[in-house]
Parts: structure tokens; sequence; C-alpha cells
């Protein structure tokens, strides 16, 4: 079976290992935009969904590689906030921002507010563009609360803060290996796992469009 090119509009390497780790079962061979020398690509995620932003990433590298492009955005949404910081999550604290200032504002605008009423989904949306230039979609949610303080030393992100539902502990508590399986972007890969298994499978180039 020929395998594929699956290209990531990715410059996260955290966020690419995962995703590598997740499909490395499939006949594909996954690869970041970094490691093609696109790295200096920059999009600006203005959209108002998590779809929008998503599709926009991964167009804007489509026309500079062959094979199958993959980009996904994800959003902390907590209920208390109003869904906040929900899909400014990566640029919640300022545009130059990163995983500890994030983390500080989320968690300063908690202070005082209870557990019961912390409570927090994380969803991904993942966007694939085929070889033809049709686009698929599938969406990950993981449920759970925003902690007091940070736990745990594996992850990124939020990790150190979201305590996952049924499980009591954080996904920089659980480690990799628990959370690749249980999380908002292992459920998006699930299902995009299905949707690639199924392209190989028909052998087709990806006539119809999906979306």
């Amino acid at each position: 079976m020929k395998r594929r090119t699956l290209v990531l509009s990715t410059g996260n390497r955290n966020k690419v290992e995962e995703i590598k780790d997740i499909l490395k079962h499939l006949p594909v061979d996954v690869l970041s935009k970094d490691e093609l020398g696109l790295k200096d690509i920059d999009v600006d995620e203005d959209g108002e969904t998590l779809e929008e932003n998503a599709i926009k990433k991964a167009k804007s590298i489509k026309n500079k590689v062959d094979g199958m492009v993959m980009a996904d955005d994800t959003g902390l949404f907590v209920d208390y906030l109003k869904g906040e910081p929900g899909i400014k999550s990566a640029r919640y604290s300022d545009p130059d921002a990163n995983d500890e200032k994030n983390i500080e504002k989320l968690l300063s605008k908690l202070e005082g507010v209870p557990l019961e009423k912390r409570t927090a989904i994380f969803r991904t949306v993942i966007a694939l563009i085929t070889e033809k230039g049709d686009v698929i979609t599938v969406t990950g949610e993981c449920k759970g609360y925003i902690g007091f303080e940070k736990k745990g030393h594996s992850g990124f992100g939020y990790d150190p803060i979201f305590i996952v539902d049924g499980y009591g502990k954080t996904f920089a508590e659980l480690g990799n290996d628990i959370k690749n399986n249980i999380s908002h972007r292992a459920k998006a890969l699930e299902k995009m796992r299905n949707v690639i298994t199924d392209i190989i499978k028909d052998g087709r180039n990806e006539d119809n469009s999906c979306q």
C-alpha cells in the first residue's frame, strides 16, 4: 500500500509529537510545516469559530506542499467566564502570550470561585484538506474543571490546571499516555484517523467534497 503524506500546519512541537503518536499506526508519513521549511508562515487566527481558524491554518500551506494538510484549533471554554478564554485561548493574556501568562490570567479571573462553579470544556476542531482540496472537519471535547493551582509536570498549555472529569487529576498529572487516549484532541484525532483510514481504503484521491 502506497504511503500518503500528511503535513501538519503547526509549529507547536508538543502538539506535533502528540499528533504523530496518535496517528503512528496509519500508513501515513506525518510531517510538520517546520520540517518542510515553512516555519515562517504565520496565520492571523481572526476567525469567529475554532472551525474557521483550523481551516484557515490548513489553507495557509496547502499550495506549498504535496499531500494532505491538517490543522487544528483548540479552545478552553469556562462556564463561569461565559466561555472565556474560548477561541482566544492561545493568546488569552496578550498578543505575545505564553502558557504561564495565560494560566495566571485565568486563575486570577477565577479567584474565590468554588470548584463546582469552575466547570469547563476543552474543544478541538481539526480540519483536513485532501490532495484534491476538499475540506473535512471533526470535533472532539473533554469536560472538566479549572483547578486552583498548577499540578503535574507533563503536557502543555492549560494542562496543569485542567482537572479531567472522572479522573480527579489534571492532564499534566495524568501524563501523555493517558492524555493521548482521553483528551479533546485525542477524540478529534480518533475521528480524523477513521476518515483518513477510509480515504486510504477507498484508494481514492478524494473526489467528493465533505465538510
